[in-house]
Formats: C-alpha cells, sequence, structure tokens
C-alpha cells in the first residue's frame, strides 16, 4: 500500500469573502481508514511541517479479517 498521497491545496476565491483553503483527501486513503463523507475530523498542529488528522468517532471496521488470518490467531 502506498504510504505518501502529495496533494495540493486549493484556494476558493469568493466574491466579497477572504479565499478559504481546501484539502482533499485521496480516496484510496480514505477507504484503508474507512473514512466517510460527512465525518467530522479535527487538525492537530505538531509544527509548521506536521499536522495529524484525529478522528474523534471511529466507526467499526466494515470488512471482515481474512479466514487465514483468523485461524493463525486462533492456534
Amino acid at each position: 500500500m502506498q504510504t505518501t498521497y502529495p496533494l495540493k491545496i486549493q484556494a476558493i476565491r469568493s466574491k466579497g469573502q477572504q479565499p478559504r483553503l481546501y484539502v482533499s483527501f485521496p480516496l484510496a486513503l480514505a477507504a484503508a481508514i474507512g473514512l466517510e463523507p460527512g465525518e467530522t475530523v479535527q487538525w492537530e498542529l505538531l509544527d509548521r511541517r506536521e499536522l495529524h488528522l484525529l478522528r474523534h468517532r471511529v466507526p467499526p471496521p466494515k470488512t471482515r479479517r481474512r479466514a487465514s488470518a483468523a485461524r493463525q490467531s486462533e492456534l
């Protein structure tokens, strides 16, 4: 699985308003962590180079574990 996802920050400029910045979340990454549309998240600023995305309510995984992995954990 890819671990880095480069993206560009988008600026939306509406007449008479301050510009707003938007970050798009790559679908592959969203699928890997089970991120859903409309979910509330929060950014945590660690320093000028690093942000963490925090999820307060993490839904249970929708996929089941593979049968071989389940058998190995039972042994």
